[in-house]
């Protein structure tokens, strides 16, 4: 018999996927009985995965390496009022309004060695990029040792005082009303932009530049909207419109000009209300929003438009981009969900419900805000809108039970929403022991056999016909062509469901691994499932349970001068 040639051969395999595709898109029997039905279309709703929506705060260096971790955050209250050159920070509202030096083996060689320095020595070990927290409030710790912003013996009995430091209190009276006309240098001296950009110059010297793998993103500070409470010692007025555009113009342009490679994120609001109102507008109390004095003064515009349309002029004005980030903390308000450990019944379902919070514009908010947050698609249009070519973060959220089952389950939920809405950072805070189920959710995307192996950097069309029950996210790997698919159990008992998946020609079986509350701290590798031409036939998924699926694309051995596997997927 006549061999055929490599290009024969290879028209004969096309031949052969166009006669499969068309046998699959003819009358398809169905193949599950089960009430939920599992739908990926390869083909629909196709866009990139960034790496840096797998984000935490603060990571613990084996869990960062572990994970790949693609972005570690150096945030918070202390880290607004943190001093690089003695490597001291102040605690704010958190901790008594005290200045504490961090832990340094070596003060003498300060400011080299700092817990900056540290933090970001730590995250080039494990190849993760750091988004660093810089000060726009304008004060700093002035030396390195402890003191505080409401001292007893100056300012009088207060309500409560650290059980170690008896003389610093929380600026309470013990009649309830606030101590006012404190002395911020107390505690901290005046700085500028000259500041910052001379730390800039100092990570520059030891690290180089963002283009130089150095640090590329900066946090523009954090909060301000709250710095009239968490930082009043030193900030007791309200920030206003003006001042943060003011704040974000200096300091954002100083960053530009020390390093011209780096990335920008702001303004780093709170939650719900600093995206539409400032604190200035809060100030009086009672049912200030039926007037608010700064956003009538702004043309009654929502906080976060105008901040981006002033971005938008300033760039119009010097030809400079100074935002690149439009960035948002999202704490969920519904009672006992957002850092709580609470799980009775009813609590665990809201908290799984109040990820729709995220993406969902028919969920309305079950708590005081009381209407629909659609956060990811909201932010998306609002940089569409108002400064077109922002990328959109959420450098602060969380969903609290991070050490149950529950919290596990919400923050894989999370996950798989960043990635399919397209959302460009995301960074988790309070996350704790790396062995909680918060961290499984994070090793099934990033690290989910212990190899290496990761959830595909393509997001592509995923839908179920009981989301609330049974949720699913999908993306394709770009290395092996592997489609990999995350199915979440919702619900309080055992689901079946059937995946179909169109568009792909499938290989002969699936690999399957499973974290659930039968074994809490490992992801089990179970049993290979058979592929038919429709995807997977019904699968059972238990209670408490996050399934991840590897199904292999069809590949056909072809020689000659093309690659020894010639993958046959069809888009």
């Amino acid at each position: 018999m006549k061999r055929l040639t490599p290009h024969l051969r290879f028209m004969q395999a096309g031949i052969l996927c166009l006669a499969l595709l068309i046998s699959r898109t003819s009358a398809i029997p169905q193949f599950s009985t089960a009430a939920i039905h599992l739908s990926v279309d390869t083909s629909e709703n196709n866009h990139p995965i960034s790496p840096y929506i797998y984000g935490l705060n603060f990571a613990d260096p084996a869990l960062a390496a572990e994970l790949h971790l693609p972005i570690n955050r150096w945030g918070g209250n202390a880290t607004t009022r943190y001093n690089w050159e003695n490597d001291t920070s102040n605690r704010t509202s958190d901790w008594f309004f005290e200045n504490i030096p961090n832990d340094n083996p070596h003060p003498e060689n300060l400011p080299n060695g700092s817990s900056s320095d540290q933090f970001i020595e730590q995250n080039r070990q494990s190849g993760t990029q750091t988004l660093l927290t810089v000060p726009l409030i304008g004060w700093t710790p002035k030396n390195r040792g402890v003191s505080c912003g409401f001292r007893v013996s100056k300012y009088g009995q207060q309500q409560s005082v650290d059980p170690w430091q008896t003389d610093c209190g929380n600026g309470i009276r013990t009649n309830g009303s606030p101590v006012t006309g404190n002395a911020p240098d107390d505690t901290s001296k005046v700085i500028n932009p000259n500041f910052v950009q001379s730390w800039i110059n100092h990570l520059k010297s030891r690290y180089g530049s963002a283009a130089q793998g150095g640090v590329r993103f900066y946090n523009l500070d954090n909060e301000p909207m709250l710095w009239n409470s968490t930082h009043r010692d030193v900030h007791p007025n309200p920030t206003s419109y003006d001042e943060l555009r003011d704040l974000t113009y200096a300091y954002g342009a100083t960053i530009k000009a020390a390093d011209p490679g780096a990335l920008t994120f702001g303004p780093v609001e709170w939650g719900w209300t600093g995206y539409f109102y400032s604190a200035l507008d809060e100030a009086p109390g009672g049912a200030w929003w039926n007037s608010p004095q700064d956003r009538l003064a702004h043309r009654n515009q929502p906080f976060v438009e105008w901040y981006l349309a002033q971005m938008l002029a300033y760039e119009q004005a010097h030809g400079v981009r100074i935002l690149d980030y439009l960035d948002l903390h999202f704490y969920p308000q519904a009672n006992n969900v957002a850092l709580s450990n609470v799980v009775d019944a009813n609590t665990k379902a809201l908290r799984l419900r109040s990820t729709r919070a995220l993406w969902d514009p028919t969920y309305t908010d079950e708590s005081w805000i009381n209407e629909p947050v659609n956060l990811i698609p909201r932010m998306r249009a609002w940089v569409t809108t108002f400064y077109p070519g922002t990328k959109i973060a959420i450098s602060e959220y969380n969903w609290g039970a991070l050490g149950n089952i529950n919290g596990g389950l919400a923050e894989a939920e999370v996950l798989g929403i960043f990635g399919r809405e397209g959302l460009d950072l995301a960074t988790l805070w309070g996350s704790t022991s790396s062995s909680d189920p918060w961290a499984y959710a994070f090793r099934i995307y990033r690290n989910y056999d212990g190899a290496g192996s990761f959830f595909g950097e393509t997001s592509v069309q995923a839908t179920s016909t009981d989301p609330s029950s049974l949720s699913i996210f999908a993306s394709r790997r770009a290395g092996d062509g592997a489609l990999t698919l995350v199915v979440i159990n919702k619900s309080t008992g055992l689901q079946n469901a059937a995946i179909s998946v169109s568009h792909l020609l499938l290989g002969s079986a699936a690999q399957v691994y499973r974290y659930s509350s039968a074994n809490l701290k490992n992801i089990v590798r179970l049993p290979d499932q058979p592929l038919t031409g429709l995807g997977l036939s019904d699968q059972t998924f238990p209670v408490e349970s996050i399934t991840l699926f590897v199904i292999p694309s069809a590949s056909i051995p072809v020689s000659g001068n093309y690659h020894s596997y010639l993958p046959l997927t069809l888009r």
